[in-house]
């Protein structure tokens, strides 16, 4: 019998997640602002802080040929009004601790079926090694993400296992935040022990569960994930998890990852959709989104199909600093923290970030095989000091942060 992959999602959560889905804008509605200037383009996205912006104003934005200096003028100046000069970054070490997975999304260089060339899966004990270290580095969070692994279990139990997982994360490095699973996997879990995704969140919660990555989001757009990866859960589904997950008092992160096949209407959706997320969990007085991640793609080793379909192995840097601009200008006052990735764009390309409306640079991760393996040239780990010294060389004060932006304990702070 097969389950029904909707089954898990509470019934209130996947209706609000219909409503909060914005579809794509239809090319016409750019029409009446193509003549607009820039800078008046921009201004009239601000124009109403209560209500999402004129989705043909946001197209022209993303669609329309306008100059960078105008997009990188604003961006930086809507980052300077909302988060303020501070550039933030947090120690903290990545773990992705399987890439056995069910799915074959078109973009995926990482997962493996067990027994392949390449496929692993870390015991805990090699875990909990690597969680000890990263405390005794000074870092304050572990990142756990990995594939959908089906073989996951304790006691015949998949959430069992998971809350084993973090138990053990917990006992080798007392009191660090631990951020993990994605939309994708806490579904993945409920699915394979046929049980609602309220008790996995509740369950992984208590179990040490602190906040949730905001991957396998893609770009919330069904005619691109029809295409990308359509064996992933729906648009509509991750809506209804985040909404879960952040009505629980979880924070989640935001991602987008671009430049592949999706249009400047898929990104206005997807950005709107986030928005609408946030006003939800704001009218609900939980936290919501901490900050928003803009993830390019990289072709280098993806499969082949897409790879050809995109032509380009690494990002274009010039066309994500436009979107990372895009992105501050349309999620404005909702999403007010925008990191880059380094480890996709190289530490100089997300330096250069911080000028275009991003006012974090990330982690220093200490390991990264996801895109890694996908072909990133960006590196897998970075020194708070090599973090620090990105920001000091543009004339920005810095400051470590918790996984939620908050201040880093005296004691926690590297000597």
């Amino acid at each position: 019998m097969t389950l029904d992959p909707l089954r898990p999602i509470a019934p209130w959560a996947w209706r609000e997640a219909g409503d909060a889905l914005v579809p794509p804008p239809p090319h016409s509605a750019a029409d009446r602002w193509s003549s607009v200037p820039t800078d008046e383009l921009i201004a009239s996205l601000a124009s109403d802080e209560e209500q999402l912006p004129d989705p043909g104003a946001a197209l022209a934005l993303c669609g329309g040929d306008h100059p960078a200096a105008a997009l990188q003028h604003g961006a930086d100046t809507l980052r300077r009004q909302l988060a303020g000069e501070t550039v933030t970054y947090v120690i903290n070490r990545n773990l992705n601790f399987t890439n056995h997975c069910v799915k074959h999304c078109g973009f995926c260089a990482f997962r493996r079926d067990a027994g392949a060339e390449g496929a692993f899966w870390h015991g805990f004990a090699l875990l909990q090694e690597k969680a000890r270290a990263a405390q005794a580095w000074g870092a304050t969070e572990l990142c756990l993400q990995g594939g959908l692994n089906p073989m996951a279990r304790e006691a015949g139990s998949a959430l069992r296992y998971y809350e084993a997982l973090l138990g053990a994360l917990l006992e080798a490095a007392p009191g660090i935040h631990l951020h993990a699973f994605s939309p994708q996997e806490l579904l993945f879990i409920a699915e394979q022990d046929d049980c609602p995704l309220d008790t996995v969140i509740q369950r992984l919660r208590e179990a040490g569960l602190g906040s949730v990555p905001g991957t396998a989001a893609e770009v919330l757009s069904e005619r691109v994930r029809r295409q990308l990866c359509p064996e992933k859960l729906s648009a509509r589904a991750w809506c209804a998890v985040v909404l879960q997950v952040q009505r629980h008092g979880l924070a989640s992160t935001a991602t987008m990852m671009t430049g592949h096949i999706e249009a400047a209407a898929d990104r206005v959706a997807h950005w709107f959709t986030l928005v609408a997320l946030q006003q939800r969990a704001w009218q609900a007085g939980v936290p919501g989104f901490s900050e928003f991640v803009l993830l390019p793609f990289i072709g280098a080793a993806a499969p082949e199909p897409l790879r050809r379909r995109v032509g380009r192995d690494q990002p274009d840097r010039s066309a994500m600093l436009t979107l990372t601009a895009q992105a501050r200008l349309l999620l404005g006052r909702w999403l007010v923290n925008h990191q880059p990735s380094w480890v996709k764009l190289g530490l100089d390309g997300a330096t250069e970030a911080l000028r275009w409306g991003c006012n974090d640079i990330g982690g220093t991760l200490m390991e990264e095989h996801i895109t890694t393996m996908a072909g990133a040239t960006g590196g897998t780990s970075r020194s708070p000091q090599e973090l620090s010294s990105a920001a000091l060389g543009l004339g920005r004060p810095v400051r470590q942060r918790t996984t939620l932006y908050g201040p880093v304990a005296a004691e926690a702070l590297p000597a």
